[in-house]
């Protein structure tokens, strides 16, 4: 059974993911939240195997909600489903951890497979959405000369961390041990010359890092 939070503040597009979730095999809705601190609380109340996230909310954004919800239960998958086909929106949520990218569009059998698949540790996006994630893994990679002292995987991690992940949240984003993670962020704090995560993250930032 895939336990589902639905967050959408549209009352009648809300009412209408319930109904499709209801009628799921295998499907249970565990609650509904209207607002990115409503789907803060009822994540943390409830812990959901998957949250069916909208990116434009009152107060607390869907990606700032996302954000919040990886790095603090990271066992709990997020997938956006969102009338925003921009690029800013489809990488932004892809940054803070979502496991897919739907638009409002898809259509009851492709919402049923993704929620599969994320809740089974897959990826998955729209077709518009994977063809924009490809080009930007492809073309948008750490240079080189930002924080050369550090390793591909240390800047990586560092990026991570400047995003307000945990190490257990690193660790699993990653598929590392949170041991091997924090050998990283100990590397990474002697490279930098740095005593605690708080001066790593603001060169992190400096670095153009996990903005």
């Amino acid at each position: 059974m895939i336990r589902v939070a639905v967050v959408e503040d549209h009352p009648v597009f809300a009412e209408g993911l319930v109904a499709l979730l209801s009628d799921l095999p295998g499907v249970e809705v565990a609650g509904v939240a209207h607002s990115g601190e409503a789907a803060i609380e009822l994540v943390g109340r409830v812990l959901p195997d998957v949250v069916l996230m909208d990116l434009r909310l009152p107060g607390i954004d869907g990606v700032q909600a996302t954000s919040h919800i990886t790095a603090h239960h990271p066992q709990v998958a997020v997938l956006a489903l969102t009338m925003l086909s921009d690029d800013a929106s489809v990488l932004a949520a892809i940054r803070a951890g979502a496991r897919g990218y739907l638009l409002k569009e898809a259509t009851p059998a492709e919402i049923a497979r993704s929620l599969e698949a994320v809740a089974a540790g897959q990826v998955v996006f729209s077709a518009a959405a994977g063809a924009l994630v490809l080009t930007a893994l492809s073309t948008s990679g750490v240079r080189p000369s930002v924080l050369p002292e550090l390793t591909d995987r240390e800047r990586q991690v560092l990026g991570l961390l400047a995003t307000g992940l945990t190490n257990t949240a690193i660790a699993q984003r990653l598929f590392l041990s949170e041991k091997t993670v924090r050998n990283h962020v100990s590397n990474i704090f002697a490279k930098l010359g740095v005593s605690d995560r708080a001066s790593a993250v603001a060169r992190a930032r400096d670095a153009g890092l996990g903005a």
